[in-house]
């Protein structure tokens, strides 16, 4: 066949598949949406690096119920309150399922992961460990005396920096924090120190995972590629994976050799009460909720993932946003100094309630930079009628939160970091007011939300109150980088470097 000849029938071909996509689209009655191209569909329009940015421009042309191919992938896009509403809450089962990217093959923890295992029984079986291990009465203690603990180390990190005047990497201090609350709660160890080249090993593999699953991948969009890793990022994930996977591997043996050889006469040690120790003693005591050693590695995984980029990135903002505002700064300040009546002494946990300034710049701060843009993808079920369009089966949902939270008819002054407005109204982020969930709703409402509600104004009332704090090279607070750069979370694009200074 001459080259003529070939392109007119390659020419035809496409233009075929292009009309059968036309057809399928229309005779379907998906939403409203931009019309997909042969092959690529519309992910010429999505700009990968601020997906979340696309989108809620996209919204503004086709409305907030939209409809996408990106790829071989229908992407259903939501972005209104009413709409998440309706689909988690009236059609929550059906949309219950998730769209599993291809990063959450690393180490096969998509077999293990709560946050991405279907709703099944061994999902159930997993959102009950955590409910039993992490949020009972006598745990939520330990992390608030732990919690505690930890900010005062914190704090001891930042008044060296103070004192040296030296900018502090807000971003890193508080990643190292976090991780340091969670390898606490579950193996009475610090896996990280702040300024320290040592003991760095897992939280370096921490984070190139959240690097590895925040990358765009051409695989997602085109399944079939999934057979070669194309970007090469299920080959280094599985090297990051093996080894958090070995450490955890290690700590689990000694763990059971101290029990072991300091057991008590029933064979429960109480030497840590920590959620390792509780897990090994649900194991021991045969319960049908026991857990396999690859079942308890993959949910401790789930803990220190789920809990450390994102947090730490939304204390990271905040104080981007207090600094940049200073005189929402002072009035947070003043409010927790007013409650303390004494400078050196730190926030508690009961103090919370009575600081609703702090609380409003927590939310605010949630609004403008939610962690998850998109929220963890949903995926349909099955066909689904919602407004007398249908999402179809095996549909990915992206819940566009972010754009939400930048709508106009939604919030007033919508760009303006404004913490007043959530004392005006009496919004939650708990999943119930729909318009501001950045921690999702429903069956799949992220199940750190309440250590993340301990933690954020605890941490950030900490740093404000001991501390005033000015930019690094006496930049001027209006030409604060606010730009952010999407990934697992939404981290900004240039660290946050500040220097402590005492009041």
């Amino acid at each position: 066949m001459d080259h003529p000849t070939f392109f007119l029938v390659l020419s035809f071909l496409l233009t075929c598949f292009y009309a059968l996509t036309v057809f399928r689209r229309r005779n379907s009655r998906l939403p409203p949406g931009p019309f997909p191209l042969p092959v690529i569909g519309n992910l010429l329009q999505v700009n990968p690096d601020k997906p979340h940015r696309s989108l809620a421009t996209l919204s503004k042309r086709y409305g907030p119920f939209m409809s996408l191919k990106l790829g071989s992938r229908t992407t259903i896009v939501i972005s209104s309150p009413n709409l998440a509403k309706e689909f988690f809450l009236t059609h929550d089962m059906s949309f219950s399922s998730r769209s599993l990217p291809d990063t959450a093959r690393v180490v096969d923890h998509d077999k293990y992961s709560v946050a991405w295992l279907s709703v099944g029984d061994q999902w159930r079986r997993q959102r009950r460990l955590l409910k039993e291990y992490l949020y009972p009465v006598q745990r939520l203690e330990a992390i608030d005396l732990l919690l505690g603990k930890k900010v005062q180390e914190l704090l001891d990190h930042v008044n060296q920096c103070c004192k040296h005047e030296k900018p502090v990497n807000i971003g890193a201090a508080m990643f190292t924090t976090l991780l340091n609350i969670i390898s606490n709660l579950v193996c009475s160890m610090d896996f990280a120190q702040y300024d320290s080249a040592t003991s760095q090993e897992f939280k370096e593999a921490v984070c190139g995972l959240m690097e590895i699953a925040g990358k765009p991948n051409i695989a997602d969009f085109f399944p079939i590629l999934k057979l070669f890793d194309p970007q090469g990022l299920i080959r280094r994930g599985n090297v990051y994976g093996k080894k958090l996977l070995a450490i955890l591997d290690q700590i689990i043996d000694q763990r059971i050799h101290t029990r072991s050889s300091s057991s008590s006469c029933d064979g429960v040690s109480s030497t840590n009460n920590d959620i390792l120790d509780s897990l090994l003693d649900l194991n021991l005591k045969g319960r049908s909720e026991s857990l396999s050693r690859d079942d308890m590695k993959h949910w401790v995984m789930d803990l220190f993932i789920g809990g450390t980029d994102t947090t730490s990135t939304t204390l990271e903002w905040a104080m981007a946003e207090l600094i940049r505002n200073p005189g929402k700064k002072e009035t947070a300040r003043l409010e927790v100094i007013n409650l303390m009546q004494n400078i050196n002494r730190n926030i508690q946990e009961p103090d919370i309630n009575q600081l609703p300034y702090l609380q409003a710049v927590i939310k605010e701060t949630l609004r403008l930079h939610p962690p998850a843009p998109l929220l963890v993808p949903h995926q349909a079920m099955q066909d689904v009628n919602v407004q007398g369009f249908t999402v179809p089966k095996n549909a990915q949902i992206l819940c566009n939160i972010w754009g939400m939270g930048r709508d106009p008819s939604i919030w007033s002054n919508p760009e303006t970091f404004m913490p007043e407005r959530f004392l005006e109204a009496d919004i939650s982020y708990k999943g119930q007011d729909f318009e501001f969930i950045p921690f999702g709703t429903g069956r799949r409402i992220c199940p750190g939300m309440n250590v993340a509600h301990r933690v954020l104004p605890l941490v950030l009332g900490s740093l404000i109150q001991k501390f005033d704090w000015k930019l690094e090279g006496n930049k001027r607070v209006q030409d604060l980088d606010m730009e952010e750069k999407f990934g697992l979370s939404l981290p900004r694009r240039v660290p946050l470097m500040a220097i402590p200074i005492k009041p």
